[in-house]
């Protein structure tokens, strides 16, 4: 079974940056691609990024482009979401999934999921 804990999240100002972390326990982290999705009020969930098993092929949602960065740290069996220049659009509950196809997570659909942490950007 593979458990998902994401960590990182908080108040922040517009403009200001944070970095997410999601750890992952069990085995084989890395055999899977990893993700990042968020929810905002009354909003559908929405893809941010994700990365390959590898970690040489990234992806990213438009409205996040050249604001975030997805990594991976295999021996740690942690993925990181590193987002700058935060905006009150981006608040949300952020999410980290886990899949063994790197393509399902592009689409929005993935086999494990962390409970979520909150980040809240006020203007």
């Amino acid at each position: 079974q593979v458990q998902l804990v994401e960590s990182g999240g908080g108040p922040v100002q517009a403009g200001g940056s944070l970095r997410l972390s999601c750890t992952v326990s069990g085995r084989n982290f890395g055999s899977y691609a990893m993700g990042w999705f968020r929810q905002a009020p009354e909003k559908g969930r929405e893809y941010v990024a994700s990365i390959s098993a590898s970690g040489g092929n990234t992806d990213y949602a438009g409205s996040v482009k050249g604001r975030f960065a997805i990594s991976r740290d295999n021996a740690e069996n942690t993925v990181y979401l590193r987002m700058n220049n935060l905006q009150p659009a981006d608040t949300a509950v952020y999410y980290c999934a886990a899949d063994l196809k790197w393509g399902r997570l592009v689409g929005g659909v993935a086999n494990f999921w962390g409970q979520g942490t909150q980040v809240t950007v006020s203007s």
